[in-house]
């Protein structure tokens, strides 16, 4: 009697539907629903904006469970863009980005914090000029579901704040310009 009542629960175990898990997710770059684009203070009077083109990435993520998030994600800092071609030359050089002799720089993420309502925070490690700091951003998860091609998708909003000087750019702006700001919209494509 006890072996059966044992073989039932094993087969009822291996029947029963498996807790859900975190789906793997590439980041939408070649329908470009994906940007990250930066601001910073161009003499305390007003703002330089740019972005990068050309980055890529991936993450996981389960709504039941974010703090099991993951993301990676890898930019190519030659593909910065400011909307002004002089401009983008000195900031792909020696003072800023350095990209002869850094190419890329790459978040990974180390932990996530659930906030509540969507709200998170994304702990990692930021790679920039051959630096690697920790960096946090505030992330907010805006939804996922179907799309009308077949697929399933998660999107978020993300911003963060850093120093320059943290991570070994040269330049000095001045007080008013020492910070860059980063905002993040990341699409999701389901693996």
């Amino acid at each position: 009697m006890k072996k059966q009542l044992l073989s039932a629960l094993i087969g009822a175990s291996l029947l029963a539907p498996m807790t859900a898990s975190a789906a793997d997710y590439v980041i939408d770059r070649e329908g470009a629903h994906a940007s990250i684009t930066f601001k910073v203070s161009h003499l305390g009077y007003s703002y330089v904006v740019g972005r990068f083109n050309d980055f890529s990435g991936d993450f996981s993520y389960d709504a039941a469970k974010p703090t099991a998030a993951k993301v990676n994600v890898t930019v190519n800092t030659l593909s910065v863009d400011s909307n002004h071609a002089e401009r983008d030359k000195h900031i792909r050089s020696e003072d800023f980005l350095n990209t002869g002799k850094f190419a890329q720089a790459t978040f990974a993420s180390t932990s996530v914090e659930d906030k509540g309502n969507g709200d998170l925070v994304i702990n990692g490690n930021l790679t920039l000029n051959g630096v690697t700091k920790p960096l946090a951003i505030k992330a907010h998860a805006v939804g996922e579901g179907q799309d009308p091609w077949g697929g399933y998708r998660a999107g978020f909003t993300g911003t963060t704040t850093f120093a320059m000087k943290d991570f070994g750019i040269k330049m000095d702006l001045g007080p008013a310009s020492s910070h860059v700001e980063l905002d993040l919209v990341v699409e999701g494509v389901r693996k």
